[in-house]
């Protein structure tokens, strides 16, 4: 195989020689020679014979500029089952050589947010500077493809001088590269990227499909550590990826056995310090890892395409929840349920709504519909516009998750006729001793009295927090400062001795007059 490449880079060389402008320079040269050594005779042959040779070359260099156009043509990159079959011959080349070679995953980070802010248009043009992008960066006899608009796969030809430290250079050339402005719509953009690589000595007895595999693992591993980040793949890497493949299976089976359901965190009243809602927060109760979080398994959840069937148990959970707090004869005006994405891109999503409230026997006005601001401050296409405004006219609260991070105009605010803003936790940590925050916290308040807009304070863990939220004017407060997440069976124990609590000391309220 390795004398195979040797005689497919001297006959490329060779046709590069013999077809280019320098070539005809010798004719002359070789017609006087042969003439001078052999007369007429010796001359006519070389005049018949020159053009034949040329013909010859001629053909090589269809062959050769064939064969570019199946590696990485300008501007271009490769078919993917062509760089398939070039890179088993780089897996194949490596192990009887000795040489070393890698496969390299380079993702756009937050890919989609450009969809959604500049357009299908726009995100193609940026789609396509990215792979020219990445062929200026590599090697003229390494190959690349592209796995997705966003993600692109090289492979590094065989060589001795290959080791990690020159992946990581490599790997850092192309993220240099990469994250010089993008022009789109007239406006610079600053992209980054995250890179995964596999080095084939790193794979020990691995198999050629497996490669990929590998280097998807460790990109898989920059973009959680990212962005922006670079992975190596590992001995470490393969243990972690084969836990989260089992963590996947056991999420899947989770669903379904019970394991996954809310814990609720209370939400009080600024004015009354009377609860005013839970907010439903998916937990897994794992039987040998304990509680976890969504950071754990939302990951897997988008991955296996079942966000939409978590939303469902979570809801199913929560509302059984409050048909047993009805029954208890306690008071929670509403419990909130944070909806995904792909969930609001369910065009059946409000006829299931209206179907799980009346299973329930409860009127809409008794879910809060959370919503990430980014959903409302990206393009929502038209099938997550319908269906929010239509869970609006239902009844359903509309409320604004994180806000403050995600940049929503004022005009999305109105349009989807939001009912409360949840101020995010960023703003209001140490407001009580910053007074750049306070006067954060005071804009956002200021502007939903405007606009006739509850507001909710996340993150309140201290006392100074909460009575300047109170002061400021904030209608609800949430976090651990007032109650942490809980399991259902402790919610009516944590409100009676809330209550008791309430009723023992003074109101917390803001200054309404003198």
């Amino acid at each position: 195989m390795w004398k195979h490449f040797s005689v497919e880079r001297l006959l490329d060389a060779l046709a590069s020689v013999l077809s280019g402008p320098a070539a005809l320079a010798f004719i002359p040269a070789i017609s006087l020679a042969a003439f001078w050594m052999g007369g007429e005779r010796a001359l006519v042959i070389v005049a018949l014979s020159l053009p034949l040779a040329f013909l010859g070359v001629a053909a090589l260099d269809a062959r050769v500029d064939k064969k570019q156009q199946q590696g990485n043509p300008p501007g271009g990159l490769m078919a993917i089952d062509t760089f398939s079959t070039e890179l088993e011959g780089f897996f194949n080349s490596s192990s009887t050589s000795g040489a070393e070679s890698a496969c390299i995953l380079v993702a756009l980070d937050e890919y989609s947010e450009i969809l959604d802010l500049h357009g299908n248009a726009a995100a193609n043009h940026l789609a396509d500077q990215f792979g020219r992008r990445i062929l200026s960066a590599i090697r003229t006899q390494d190959i690349a493809t592209r796995l997705d608009q966003d993600k692109i796969a090289i492979g590094l030809h065989p060589s001795h001088q290959l080791d990690l430290e020159a992946c990581i250079q490599m790997a850092g050339r192309i993220q240099a590269i990469i994250e010089d402005p993008f022009t789109l719509n007239g406006a610079g953009v600053y992209v980054s990227c995250s890179i995964g690589f596999s080095l084939l000595s790193s794979m020990a007895d691995g198999e050629y499909p497996d490669w990929i595999d590998t280097a998807s693992a460790a990109l898989d591993e920059a973009q959680r550590n990212g962005p922006s980040t670079i992975r190596a793949y590992s001995s470490e890497t393969r243990r972690r990826s084969r836990i989260r493949a089992n963590l996947r299976k056991e999420f899947e089976a989770a669903l379904d056995n019970g394991e996954i359901r809310p814990w609720f965190q209370p939400q009080i009243s600024t004015d009354t310090g009377r609860v005013t809602g839970f907010e439903a927060l998916a937990r897994w109760e794992h039987p040998q890892k304990g509680v976890m979080g969504p950071q754990v398994f939302l990951p897997f959840a988008e991955q296996s395409e079942l966000m939409e069937k978590l939303g469902q148990t979570i809801r199913h959970h929560a509302f059984a929840a409050m048909c047993d707090w009805d029954r208890a004869g306690v008071v929670v005006p509403r419990v909130g349920v944070n909806f995904s994405s792909e969930e609001l891109r369910d065009p059946a999503l409000v006829d299931r709504l209206k179907w799980e409230l009346d299973q329930n026997d409860l009127t809409p006005d008794r879910l809060a519909v959370e919503i990430l601001e980014t959903v409302f401050s990206r393009r929502p296409d038209d099938v997550i516009t319908r269906n929010v405004i239509s869970m609006s006219k239902l009844g359903c609260c509309i409320d604004l998750d994180d806000f403050g991070t995600g940049h929503a105009s004022i005009a999305s605010i109105k349009r989807f006729d939001v009912t409360r803003i949840k101020i995010d936790r960023s703003f209001v940590a140490k407001a009580d001793r910053d007074a750049s925050q306070q006067q954060l916290v005071s804009a956002i308040l200021t502007m939903a009295e405007r606009l006739n807009v509850e507001t909710l304070a996340e993150g309140v863990e201290t006392q100074g927090e909460h009575a300047l939220m109170a002061q400021l004017g904030c209608d609800h407060v949430q976090g651990f400062g007032i109650g942490k997440p809980m399991p259902f069976e402790k919610t009516l124990d944590w409100m009676t001795a809330h209550q008791n609590k309430v009723n023992e000391m003074p109101k917390i309220g803001r200054q309404t007059g003198p």
